[in-house]
């Protein structure tokens, strides 16, 4: 679970609603009318912009935002160093019993046992990168539609405010509660746009870029020991991937 991205979202919605109360009570930042326009409206525009099977898989892309767990680097390279040991010593069906958790690994370790090619191996697990970023890319795109269709929605709901409210002018007492719903569905669109929306479609592009550096990162290291490579040569290849300052020491 990453919980910077919880901070976020959930911080940002508190801090907003704490100074809604301070500012003379929450209730009264609540318009149910303001509510539909806004977000049921704004989804339902972007889904009119997007296949259905893509506005349902960016919720799922989004959930993934904050279930993901960021790639441990330096366990797969610990992970592939160990499995090229045991490939080194006895041979690559060796590699068949071996208890690897991440299933793109997995697949690469099952590749290697069946006796495919480099080549292949490469070209089908770099087809399963693509079409993973192809999926992360579309979620992040429904996600900024989102960003831009709800401010929009925002405006039209305070549009439909001002007539109501221009059609009640003989009311004088009527008109500042009136303008104060008005603004309300610009509030809703403003928060959904730059709360959940934006950061939401940011933190996307961040997975599918550490998701792909982790990938080929994996397929670098299943080429060397389908190569039949040393593994601290490998190692030494797979580390060239992390940050000199995390990359372990001689020493170590």
């Amino acid at each position: 679970m990453d919980i910077a991205t919880l901070i976020g979202l959930f911080g940002a919605v508190g801090i907003v609603a704490l100074s809604m109360i301070l500012a003379g009570g929450f209730g009264q930042f609540i318009d149910v009318p303001s509510i539909l326009v806004v977000v049921i409206g704004s989804h339902l525009v972007v889904l009119g912009q997007y296949p259905l099977n893509d506005f349902i898989g960016a919720a799922k892309a989004g959930m993934k935002t904050i279930m993901f767990k960021s790639p441990d680097y330096q366990a797969i390279i610990a992970k592939i160093v160990e499995l090229a040991d045991l490939s080194r010593k006895g041979g690559l069906l060796s590699l068949e019993g071996a208890e690897i958790e991440d299933p793109f690994l997995k697949k690469g370790v099952g590749l290697l046992v069946d006796g495919h090619d480099g080549e292949v191996v490469k070209s089908i697990l770099e087809k399963d990168v693509s079409m993973a970023s192809q999926r992360h890319e579309v979620g992040a795109k429904v996600f900024k539609s989102l960003a831009g269709v709800a401010p929009a929605m925002g405006m039209i709901g305070t549009l439909i405010g001002l007539v109501a409210m221009l059609g009640n002018m003989d009311d004088p007492k009527s008109i500042g509660p009136a303008m104060a719903v008005a603004l309300l569905t610009t509030l809703y669109g403003a928060m959904m746009a730059n709360m959940m929306a934006t950061p939401i479609a940011d933190k996307l592009g961040l997975r599918d870029t550490e998701e792909k550096l982790a990938r080929k990162l994996m397929i670098d290291g299943l080429l060397g020991i389908q190569a039949g490579q040393n593994p601290r040569v490998i190692e030494q290849v797979l580390m060239g991937y992390l940050a000199e300052g995390k990359r372990p020491s001689a020493e170590e």
